[in-house]
């Protein structure tokens, strides 16, 4: 199925979409519960503002991105790095 230049509010439900390729998408305010994003790829993505909670980070790899103001557990990233660097 394709979805091409409208303006539509979906509710998936149950629902099997691997493989999905979404690209120039606006997703602002979307919800994501109970959702399967294992070996997914996000790239060019703008998730200012995004909360992640609960949910497995397993061998998740961030890199080349913005983390000014990001928080993990409470704790800035920004801090996160300065005392790793200080570590040596």
């Amino acid at each position: 199925m394709t979805i091409r230049d409208t303006r539509c509010q979906l509710s998936v439900t149950n629902a099997n979409l691997s493989s999905s390729e979404f690209t120039d998408v606006n997703l602002h305010g979307a919800r994501f519960t109970d959702v399967n994003l294992s070996r997914a790829e996000f790239t060019d993505i703008n998730f200012s503002g995004t909360r992640i909670s609960n949910v497995n980070l397993t061998d998740v790899e961030i890199e080349a991105c913005e983390t000014k103001g990001m928080k993990i557990r409470g704790v800035l990233v920004s801090d996160l790095f300065e005392a790793y660097r200080k570590k040596d």
